[in-house]
């Protein structure tokens, strides 16, 4: 009779005698209060992506089943195919971007003191709304250097190597001795030593001279020597200048280059001086003087940032430079948890910083890159708001995306049922990474 107790274990009460919960089971408590949550769900989850399978099937207006003519178009229409294009190169390059420099910043701000003072910054634009970024790199894609970043930038590194030229719209004017050649412009007769040949043109606003231009002068003869003046022939006002001279008030053109070609060949050269004047050698004599076309080109304005062939790179960097900080800040938290006696075991056995960088920071930061990768893969199957703003409706078509196509069938060329075939679509392909990343959370949680 004493088997029962021993041990001092205190048999358990007959189950009449249990307390009974004052709302009733367990069960249905937890079924009172998941409802609120389990009704929105449903409302705001599960209706939509019901109806949505449902209306992909019926044709445009809706009364009347159209099998999978809807689905069939995913892959027929060329606005489609195109978005699709589009969601493979985002779905490769930008999460694969960004969890690299979110993995290159976390561990570089580890070894610096301002480093909280980065990760700060870095982050920052995730606080931007969507809108608001698209707006903001629409400006700086903007393909006028004084208006975009994009283009000042890469215009001045351009014009530090290859200066262009200050009169892209000069022209020769009437009763000018020069004609067209190759882009620039020749004397239609050759000149002879100790002559001044006068070169006038036209085509350059007063406003638009070079600061350093000066009044032009003729040119003073000097024997054996080819001399001459290129200058702006033009004064403000009506009657006003004798064409084809030096008037007072005419500035001449500083810089201009000027070639002394026989045969084809150019056996002199020189630039004008800032009064327009310029002096060539003997050898000009019975040459033809030519105003090369490096004279009159047009100023470099830049990369066509939002044009057909680069909107879509131009868009993923905005994505990149949002979610950068994103994927900073969850690898900087997995980061500070690693052992840190296995990286000094690395160092005290000779490996370099990126020999324990590369086999053994990488590798036990594996779970959270996949974490970042995976999470950055879902947003961007999603993304429309940078797209839809970024892109002009000129290379719109170009940067096109399964998101935006869906806004534009089911609201702008009203199709909703191809609309509805796409959003499913979507679901499908958003489906196998959100069961890989959760697979791979469980493994965790096993572990």
């Amino acid at each position: 009779m004493t088997s029962a107790t021993a041990g001092g274990a205190d048999p358990a009460p007959p189950a009449a005698t249990r307390r009974k919960s004052v709302t009733g089971t367990r069960r249905t408590v937890a079924v009172l209060f998941l409802l609120p949550c389990l009704v929105l769900l449903g409302a705001l989850v599960v209706y939509p992506i019901g109806y949505s399978l449902v209306r992909s099937f019926l044709n445009q207006s809706g009364d009347g089943f159209a099998g999978v003519d809807n689905y069939k178009a995913l892959f027929t229409d060329d606005g489609i195919r195109t978005a699709l294009k589009n969601n493979v190169i985002w779905v490769v390059f930008a999460p694969t971007v960004a969890t690299a420099l979110g993995l290159v910043f976390a561990v570089l701000t580890e070894r610096v003191r301002w480093g909280t003072a980065f990760k700060l910054v870095v982050f920052m634009p995730m606080a931007i709304s969507m809108l608001a970024a698209g707006i903001i790199f629409r400006l700086v894609y903007d393909q006028d250097p004084d208006k975009g970043v994009a283009n000042a930038v890469w215009v001045g590194v351009h014009d530090t190597f290859a200066e262009s030229s200050a009169f892209p719209k000069a022209h020769p004017g009437r009763q000018s001795p020069l004609q067209p050649d190759k882009g620039g412009f020749l004397t239609a007769q050759p000149v002879r030593a100790g002559q001044s040949v006068a070169l006038p043109l036209v085509g350059v606003a007063p406003d638009q001279m070079p600061g350093s231009a000066k009044k032009a002068v003729r040119a003073a003869v000097e024997p054996g020597k080819v001399t001459g003046t290129a200058w702006q022939d033009f004064t403000r006002g009506k009657g006003v200048g004798r064409l084809g001279q030096v008037d007072p008030s005419e500035l001449g053109y500083p810089g201009m280059k000027v070639e002394a070609v026989k045969d084809g060949k150019v056996v002199a050269s020189t630039k004008v001086r800032d009064d327009g004047t310029f002096t060539l050698p003997a050898q000009a004599d019975g040459a033809r003087l030519r105003l090369p076309a490096s004279n009159f080109k047009e100023p470099y304005n830049g990369l066509d940032w939002l044009g057909p062939s680069l909107v879509t790179p131009a868009i993923i960097g905005s994505y990149i430079w949002m979610w950068a900080g994103f994927a900073m800040v969850l690898i900087a938290a997995g980061l500070a948890g690693l052992p840190r006696e296995l990286l000094e075991a690395a160092r005290v056995d000779g490996a370099n910083e990126w020999q324990v960088f590369r086999r053994i920071t990488v590798p036990l930061l594996a779970p959270v890159l996949a974490v970042v990768a995976v999470t950055l893969m879902i947003n961007v199957l999603k993304v429309f708001d940078l797209v839809f703003i970024i892109a002009p409706g000129s290379s719109q078509d170009d940067a096109n995306v399964l998101a935006l196509e869906l806004y534009r069938k089911g609201f702008s060329e009203d199709q909703p049922g191809i609309a509805s075939a796409i959003a499913v679509f979507l679901l499908l392909l958003v489906i196998p990474v959100m069961l890989f990343n959760i697979r791979r959370l469980r493994r965790e949680v096993r572990r």
